[in-house]
């Protein structure tokens, strides 16, 4: 197996992409910093508006010459800068989806001044018409109730009843609260149903999964237990140990280089 795969760079990702070879990624899954100003123990989510926009795009075209012909991009984006980076992004791969993510924040007070923010925008990109997509690995199933209401002939052996309807663009999954059984100490981490939904669909079995911002790991995690191989990149030493102890702790996982600095 080739060294950089399930391997975490504990390194910047504009520095070290070089690591991972061209035309070698099935899917790329990036949760950048928003320009929120969160600490994730560094600045680098303390740009201007300006130069945060010069450095997404400067890691994305690093980042994109990684993926396969056919090779997919989900990225995690908010409101603030969204718009800006879907234009640079659809000069660059097609666009299939924006998927919201409904975080099903309660409501408990909030700004005065404007709408409360409770959802998180997810750009879904592709670099080809043939791109990989497997639709009945992520397919949700129908209640007993439903099913039963379709009992009419012409529902019958209708494969879309039996295996599940196709999950929409709004996906109603609640974020990690600090007693959830996943929670690990980071502030943004993502649920790992998102991520392996993401996995499931965008990339095939054995293949890899990129993260060029692995934060608390959950990537790496989803992708050894929906059996794909990852590589990825965190600056946060800290984070990086994180990683290390979430991978150690899924069953029959041969830690191997996951973690190198």
């Amino acid at each position: 197996m080739p060294s950089w795969r399930n391997r975490i760079y504990c390194e910047d990702a504009l520095t070290g992409m070089q690591n991972i070879p061209d035309a070698s990624i099935d899917l790329i899954l990036a949760d950048p910093p928003y320009g929120l100003g969160k600490d994730y123990g560094n600045d680098s989510d303390k740009l201007e508006a300006d130069a945060y926009l010069e450095w997404m795009t400067a890691w994305i075209d690093l980042v994109l010459p990684k993926l396969k012909r056919n090779g997919s991009l989900y990225i995690f984006l908010t409101w603030r800068y969204s718009p800006e980076i879907f234009v640079m992004l659809k000069k660059r791969m097609q666009m299939v989806n924006e998927i919201i993510w409904d975080r099903r924040v309660p409501s408990m007070g909030g700004s005065v001044r404007r709408y409360s923010s409770v959802h998180d925008t997810i750009g879904f990109f592709v670099n080809a018409k043939d791109y990989y997509f497997d639709l009945d690995a992520i397919r949700i199933p129908y209640d007993e109730a439903t099913k039963k209401a379709r009992t009419r002939k012409i529902f019958e052996g209708a494969k879309w009843l039996e295996l599940g309807f196709n999950p929409k663009d709004v996906w109603s999954i609640s974020r990690l609260h600090r007693e959830h059984a996943e929670r690990e100490d980071h502030p943004t981490q993502k649920p790992l149903e998102i991520i392996e939904r993401m996995i499931k669909a965008s990339c095939p079995p054995g293949g890899v999964v990129l993260d060029p911002f692995m934060g608390s790991g959950t990537t790496a995690v989803a992708a050894r237990r929906c059996g794909r191989d990852f590589a990825g990149f965190e600056l946060n030493p800290d984070y990086c140990a994180m990683i290390e102890q979430r991978l150690a702790a899924l069953p029959e996982v041969t830690l191997c280089e996951a973690i190198q600095a």
